[in-house]
């Protein structure tokens, strides 16, 4: 970071709420860039003007980039992904931890933390009343913390389970560029001699236009069943809950389809060249830790754990969210 303070965006930018009256939020203009701020009864402890200043203004420009994220609809997908799922890998460890001391008896923990027996063996430690008192309310009030963490990422998938229901929106458009490539794909193989060879060029090839459509395919497919899922879980359509169990599955298995599909996709058809660019790479690494995941969610009984769903989930969330934070320098 640069000794000198970050400068205010003057830019309006566009707001992440209404007013509960239902009025637009006021963007930030010249007039609300903050000013130096002195005291004339400081301390000689208190922090100097420089740098109290200096702190705000990154406060500011901090906030004023996070809103920035925060005004578009994938930008906000991207910042409650991250959240969900790193709120669940936290949550995750604090629970196992806290469950795990409690479970134990004190001394035998404490004996296995310093090598002195192996678990499950008996021992004569003596532990001091003090530490006796201070570990096991530390432990619950980790659960305590443990539980809210979860129902956090519970309340934030949620969130980004109800946005998705206008998905099919944009996918009608995604699938309506694919269709005309298509056209032009077909119309092109027709009659070589009415296109040029720059335009020959700059088609994409039969195999990727077919692989393009059959991933339309696979995510509307998923969003339908997703949709129907979700909205006959809160009452709003009839699916009897065997029904619903299985639209969730299959909407799983085709995001499973989908994310094998991409993978091969970046390792046959991308060409070399591009596999040093971040965004080959960030795509990968999203795909890769995806991969795991919808194949755990398709099976009915589960393949990994909370933890595991947690910490690999986070993955694609740091993964765009970088990408949405450069995006807003």
């Amino acid at each position: 970071m640069s000794d000198s303070a970050p400068s205010v965006a003057s830019e309006p930018v566009a707001p992440v709420a209404d007013l509960p009256s239902g009025e637009p939020i006021p963007p930030p203009s010249a007039a609300g860039a903050l000013e130096p701020i002195t005291s004339a009864n400081e301390k000689k402890q208190q922090p100097s003007p420089a740098a109290l200043t200096k702190a705000l203004y990154a406060s500011d420009a901090f906030l004023a980039r996070l809103n920035k994220c925060l005004s578009t609809p994938t930008g906000i997908d991207t910042v409650l992904l991250l959240l969900c799922y790193t709120s669940k890998f936290a949550g995750s460890i604090l629970g196992v931890l806290s469950r795990s001391i409690l479970q134990r008896s004190l001394r035998e923990w404490l004996a296995v933390i310093a090598g002195a027996v192996p678990p499950g063996a008996t021992t004569a430690v003596v532990v001091d009343s003090k530490t006796a008192a201070a570990v096991a309310p530390a432990a619950a009030r980790a659960l305590v913390h443990a539980k809210r963490l979860n129902a956090l990422s519970t309340l934030l998938s949620e969130a980004r389970t109800m946005t998705r229901l206008w998905a099919l929106v944009g996918m009608y458009f995604w699938g309506k560029g694919i269709f005309a490539k298509a056209v032009a794909v077909w119309r092109a193989k027709r009659s070589n001699s009415s296109i040029s060879e720059k335009e020959q060029e700059q088609l994409p090839s039969t195999t990727e236009t077919a692989i393009s459509l059959l991933q339309f395919s696979l995510c509307v497919a998923l969003q339908v069943l997703e949709n129907g899922a979700y909205l006959s879980s809160k009452g709003v359509l009839g699916w009897q809950p065997a029904r619903i169990g299985k639209a969730y599955l299959w909407s799983a298995r085709f995001w499973a389809a989908y994310v094998g599909i991409e993978i091969g996709r970046s390792l046959a058809l991308e060409p070399k060249e591009k596999w040093k660019e971040d965004s080959w790479k960030g795509n990968l690494a999203k795909n890769l830790a995806w991969a795991p995941l919808t194949v755990h969610w398709s099976s009915e009984k589960g393949l990994v754990s909370e933890m595991v769903v947690g910490l690999l989930g986070s993955i694609p969330g740091l993964v765009q969210m970088r990408e949405l934070w450069a995006s807003t320098a």
